[in-house]
């Protein structure tokens, strides 16, 4: 094997390395959190196994791939498990907290070798999980079990938490610390009741039946164990069984690089365009074949289009991951920021399964990272001040995604204090951005604030907020990928939504031809929402900008000409592209729609060509190039220019 082959091979190598990496530490995360609500219990054997056999792993193929310091933080990590599998030590929070430091300086040496910088220092996890794994205590739960005296009975003890209890602040934590100042927890075991509810299951030794008693109305349940179902009494603890390796399953997935599948797409973007050239050839010889010829080969090139979107679709799929890659990241940052800040969070999320393109779901990763932040660092209260507004004492932040035809929305949402429209425009003005009165009551004009560069509402940078470039940034992500950012500001005190919207792949889109003048645009069709005719009588001018009535009420609307400099045809009637919903509604004219066809994206990325307003270009089956048009730009800047609130306009009154 030359030079060249080896470099390939251990690129190879590392690739499925990393990749496997990841597999098992998503497993780990999951494990973790799982881990920590089981702190002042016995925890469950098979959860200690999982998390044990992961770690392992990720000693074993560290080794192989010589990476000294991760093979010897999994080591660490690993002896950690084995300590508490074996019961030398309890579990505790410290104890958690070890691990997950652990798993983060993991995480951080990947990175440092993906990306070729210093890798991060051991020593401060190094230290926390060798005391966590040999720290003395004076008994753990099964020497405790074996010493107490059998002075109580031993209950089932079932809770079913509901949002009822936990807006009275009575969940799996609370009623653990009631029975611990009761009695001894053995163990504590969750499961799914009938309705898809969790319920925990606690085996509780206490004499003390009347506060049981006195806790059914908090969602509690009870019921004595016999001596089979207390594991034997005071007979001897047998001694622990070596765990087997579990057997290997069959993997029915085959791991492929990102770059394989772009070149597959960039194939299949190859026959579309080929396609749309042989459809154009067909209808220049339509004329000069016999009709059942015709006929014939107009049914063969249907079925091929047929079979080429059937390909297409086949290829995306093979690129979609599930949202949750980014969502199970989150509640590690909101468990850390919640410690640090002193207040109380929990997450909940929903859609994890919603699938999008691998490489949106890397490009997400950051944004939606800092929105989690700005969450608990802006809107989030302490416990006592969401007491004194009438609120549970913990706060939420809620995750979701869902498919929407062409795309996927996904949503940042807590229930903290708001946003301060007031003291946004003072210290925006303050900093010198115009700031127009129209932020105090639409959401538009207010994100536009929040996302200008250098704004922020902190005066010194902490770990959750940053310098004034983070929604910036975020809101230049989510364009760059052909998204859109809206903000739903809830009335005061009712929390923050913020709201994304991305197309599920950026390859090969579905867009509509338009005509201006001599010159042909295609626009996304996952960006209009409707399309409507409109006569060149019914547009009216009003203040220098231009409006029609659609549906009852005013339109804002943009002749696409203006926008990029081109001369239009003076004709009666034009077609108008609605690009939003509700009053962000805005029209897009252009002379006529030509036709749709399925596209391929090619994007613009040299600075010096790139131009506002534009997503990329594409060749339509004639040869011709053609501009990809930036509907959400465009719309944003109608909605500026028209200082986000025209003159309203009825029927009957212009």
């Amino acid at each position: 094997m030359d030079d060249q082959e080896q470099a390939r091979f251990v690129e190879r190598f590392m690739a499925d390395y990393f990749a496997e990496c990841d597999e098992h530490l998503a497993e780990v995360r999951a494990g973790l959190l799982a881990l920590e609500h089981g702190v002042g219990a016995a925890p469950a054997r098979p959860l200690l196994d999982d998390l044990f056999r992961n770690f392992h792993s990720l000693k074993g193929i560290s080794a192989i791939a010589d990476i000294r310091d991760g093979e010897q933080l999994a080591h660490e990590m690993e002896s950690c498990l084995r300590a508490l599998r074996s019961g030398d030590v309890a579990l505790t929070s410290d104890g958690v907290d070890a691990l997950v430091e652990g798993v983060r300086t993991f995480e951080r040496i990947l990175t440092s070798r993906r990306d070729g910088t210093p890798p991060p220092a051991l020593a401060g996890a190094l230290a926390r999980l060798r005391a966590s794994a040999t720290a003395p205590v004076a008994q753990t739960p099964a020497a405790a079990a074996a010493a107490a005296p059998q002075s109580g009975e031993r209950w089932r003890v079932t809770f079913r938490p509901s949002p009822e209890l936990v807006a009275r602040d009575i969940k799996v934590d609370t009623i653990r610390q009631r029975l611990l100042d009761i009695g001894r927890i053995d163990s504590v075991t969750p499961r799914v009741v009938p309705g898809g509810q969790i319920a925990f299951d606690f085996i509780v030794e206490t004499g003390d039946e009347a506060s049981l008693q006195r806790w059914t109305g908090d969602g509690l349940s009870f019921e004595p164990l016999t001596i089979a179902e207390g594991d034997g009494g005071a007979a001897p603890a047998a001694p622990p069984r070596p765990v087997e390796p579990a057997a290997t399953p069959v993997a029915n997935f085959v791991r492929v690089e990102l770059a394989r599948l772009d070149g597959l797409m960039r194939n299949v973007g190859d026959l579309v365009v080929t396609r749309s050239r042989m459809e154009d050839v067909l209808q220049r010889v339509e004329a000069h074949m016999p009709a059942a010829d015709w006929r014939a080969l107009m049914d063969h090139a249907e079925r091929l289009e047929r079979q080429l979107r059937e390909l297409r679709e086949g290829v995306m799929r093979v690129r979609l991951v599930p949202v949750g890659e980014i969502f199970r990241r989150m509640p590690f940052v909101v468990r850390d920021l919640a410690r640090d800040t002193g207040k109380r969070v929990r997450i909940e999320l929903s859609g994890q399964d919603t699938e999008i393109d691998k490489l949106l779901i890397e490009r997400m990763l950051d944004p939606i990272l800092h929105l989690v932040r700005n969450a608990i660092s802006h809107g989030i209260e302490t416990p006592d001040e969401r007491i004194a507004a009438g609120k549970p004492p913990e706060g939420t932040i809620r995750l979701a995604a869902v498919t929407v035809g062409e795309s996927v929305v996904l949503e940042i949402a807590d229930d903290g204090r708001g946003i301060d429209r007031t003291a946004i425009v003072a210290r925006a003005r303050a900093a010198g951005l115009a700031a127009a009165d129209d932020a105090l009551t639409d959401d538009r004009t207010l994100l536009d604030l929040i996302c200008a560069p250098g704004f922020s509402t902190r005066e010194v940078a902490d770990r959750g907020s940053g310098r004034g470039v983070g929604m910036a940034v975020v809101r230049g992500t989510v364009a760059e990928l052909g998204g859109t950012l809206e903000l739903a500001a809830a009335a005061p005190e009712a929390g923050t939504t913020f709201r994304i919207t991305l197309p599920l792949t950026l390859s090969i889109a579905d867009a509509l031809i338009v005509t201006i003048g001599e010159h042909t645009f295609a626009v996304p069709q996952s960006a209009v929402r409707e399309v409507v005719e409109v006569a060149a009588s019914a547009v009216t001018a009003i203040e220098g900008h231009e409006l029609v009535i659609h549906r009852g009420a005013s339109l804002p609307v943009v002749r696409l000409s203006r926008v990029f400099g081109t001369t239009a045809r003076a004709t009666a009637r034009m077609h108008g592209l609605i690009i939003g919903q509700g009053s962000s509604a805005v029209g897009l004219l252009v002379d006529r729609i030509a036709g749709h066809r399925e596209i391929v994206v090619k994007t613009v990325s040299d600075p010096l060509i790139k131009v506002d307003g534009v997503v990329g270009v594409t060749e339509l089956g004639d040869g011709r190039v053609v501009l990809i048009v930036d509907p959400g730009w465009v719309a944003q800047q109608v909605r500026r220019r028209a200082g986000l609130r025209l003159p309203e306009v009825r029927e009957g009154r212009r």
